[in-house]
């Protein structure tokens, strides 16, 4: 049996949060931080509701925008 996803929870929150806020981001920013929070907690790999955002902090991270909790790696 495989392993419940340990972000899962956060994943709903947002989109919850999401659907009640006519899919305003900036009135889930907690939540989103939640997420991110959880994301980091997890090696790569081990929560496939992290996906996104790890593919968006490669992004930020390329572009130096890397948000508060994923340092931007140093040269």
């Amino acid at each position: 049996m495989a392993q419940k996803d340990p972000c899962q929870k956060y994943a709903c929150e947002i989109q919850k949060c999401l659907q009640a806020n006519n899919y305003v981001e900036s009135k889930c920013e907690a939540a989103i931080q939640e997420m991110r929070k959880c994301c980091v907690r997890y090696p790569k790999g081990r929560s496939i509701s992290c996906s996104g955002f790890e593919s968006e902090e490669k992004e930020k991270q390329k572009s130096g925008l890397a948000p508060k909790g994923f340092p931007t790696p140093r040269s």
